[in-house]
């Protein structure tokens, strides 16, 4: 009798959640089970060639004895090496690259304390000696571009918009790459750039539909969403604007333009945008489908692919060791979850380790957070920033059974809290210890038995300046032939090899 007394609150709320996500129009199997289940598995671990430096604990683990005796201050490494690195005053959170340069996200406002604030534009044609060869301080660029900064490789546009601290409004950039990617191009001096001219919009995330005509920009509070027609990049106009839920975050845009995955508190709601994309004159945007979770929150961004002739979504969880789930969207009212990335550090019976080895190092801890794979089609690799857990790349030619083949940790910056200017993590971020990006899967863990309340703490969790024992890898790793390039935001830009022949794969 006690038992079903106690269970009896969590059956009344599971039938309510059914209730609320079984909305009209929306087929769903298991609404309750799919919302409360939880992945318990980590992929296999890589097995580590010569030239590689192991990670000595957990997969994905900077352990506390490491953070202590200053080992996490040099890189852990499997099958992946340093090729070349541009460090600068750190990165912001993203990072995109195009051709043979990459562009250096800013951070607001310490960024504008840098000898080369706004965004920095990085000549990678040598990946061993990378510099800089400008950089861009417009109003956008400036403002903290946060993850709006993004590139669209078919028109060779690069975008973002100034976000200020989590949420920013009016200023949008575009620039011309596709001539000469280190020294882009400017093309809308007025509307969107000029002090004195913002666009209606607000602003967290943003990114291109795969034709380059449409830049979405996403502005998480309130789940305000706006797209901006730039077919004239030189005249950028705010063609639809709406609001998709109580929140919203990053995205992944079909190949086609017409369907939006947008990222929510944890989940993901599809809508058609295709009217949007046909340009009719009053677009309609409805919600098609929606899924949600507890495994995993603050949903970050999706990656449509297609695999096998199926139409597949990798979507990212940068909250609650989520890590990156794998969902079947051949039916896109009916989204089906197919598999789950996760490493050993993020699975419930270790959330006490990620707990006390995290702690000390400010909000984030061990999450995935903005991943790419090497092709849109019949994809074999993805790589992801894993935050603290470095850059992980992993073999998804099966995606019933991934495993993960390299990773790159790259060392703490211990000492250069407030040094490194452009990093939100050495600046903003180093204000706060405690990793409270966890709390929820860390709670969880404690309820359910397999960790105790006591086990979570140690020395470190009384620390309130980040110790910098370890980098926030956020930006998303992108494959270059069998390099990656990537900025984490103390190392800031690093050309990574690929080695020992796990890459590419066949």
């Amino acid at each position: 009798m006690d038992g079903a007394r106690s269970r009896r609150p969590i059956g009344i709320l599971a039938l309510t959640l059914g209730v609320v996500l079984a909305t009209p129009g929306t087929a769903v199997a298991d609404p309750v089970g799919d919302f409360f289940a939880v992945h318990r598995t980590a992929v296999a671990r890589a097995d580590c060639g010569p030239g590689s430096a192991p990670e000595p604990g957990l997969q994905g683990e900077v352990p506390l004895a490491d953070r202590d005796s200053g080992r996490s201050q040099t890189a852990y490494s499997c099958n992946m090496s340093l090729i070349g690195q541009y460090q600068g005053e750190g990165a912001g959170i993203v990072s995109p690259t195009y051709k043979n340069c990459s562009y250096t996200g800013s951070n607001w406002p310490t960024g504008f304390l840098s000898p080369h604030p706004g965004v920095q534009v990085i000549d990678a044609a040598d990946p061993g000696n990378p510099r800089m060869t400008a950089n861009l301080t417009e109003p956008a660029m400036d403002g903290g571009t946060w993850e709006s900064l993004k590139v669209n490789e078919k028109r060779g546009l690069l975008a973002g918009t100034g976000t200020g601290i989590l949420v920013g409004a009016g200023y949008f950039s575009v620039y011309d790459i596709s001539q000469d990617c280190a020294h882009p191009r400017l093309l809308n001096p007025g509307t969107g750039s000029n002090l004195t001219m913002p666009i209606p919009i607000t602003t967290h995330e943003g990114g291109f539909s795969p034709d380059g005509n449409t830049y979405w920009a996403a502005g998480t509070v309130g789940g305000l969403l706006h797209a901006i027609d730039i077919r004239d990049p030189s005249n950028p106009r705010v063609i639809w604007s709406g609001f998709t839920g109580l929140e919203n975050h990053g995205f992944g845009v079909s190949p086609d333009g017409n369907r939006l995955y947008i990222s929510t508190l944890g989940g993901i709601t599809v809508l058609d945008v295709s009217a949007v994309q046909r340009r009719d004159p009053y677009p309609n945007v409805p919600h098609i489908s929606r899924r949600f979770w507890i495994d995993g929150q603050i949903t970050q961004h999706t990656i449509p692919i297609e695999k096998d002739g199926r139409q597949l979504l990798l979507t990212v969880d940068e909250a609650g060791s989520g890590g990156v789930k794998i969902l079947d969207a051949t039916d896109e009212q009916n989204l089906q979850l197919v598999n789950t990335i996760k490493l050993e550090i993020n699975l419930p019976p270790n959330a006490d380790r990620w707990s006390q080895s995290a702690a000390g190092n400010s909000v984030f801890g061990y999450d995935a957070h903005y991943c790419s794979v090497d092709r849109p089609v019949d994809p074999t690799a993805l790589a992801c920033g894993w935050i603290q857990s470095g850059i992980r790349v992993f073999d998804i030619r099966d995606v019933n059974d991934v495993k993960e083949i390299a990773y790159y940790n790259p060392g703490g910056e211990a000492g250069k809290n407030g040094v490194l200017v452009n990093s939100l993590h050495a600046t903003v971020g180093n204000l706060a210890a405690p990793p409270l990006i966890g709390t929820i899967a860390i709670a969880r863990a404690i309820v359910e038995g397999q960790i105790s309340a006591g086990e979570v703490l140690s020395p470190r969790s009384h620390l309130v300046i980040a110790d910098m024992s370890a980098d926030w890898c956020m930006s998303p790793p992108e494959f270059h032939g069998d390099q990656i390039w990537v900025s984490c935001m103390d190392n800031g830009f690093m050309a990574l090899q690929l080695d020992n022949g796990v890459y590419p794969l066949r």
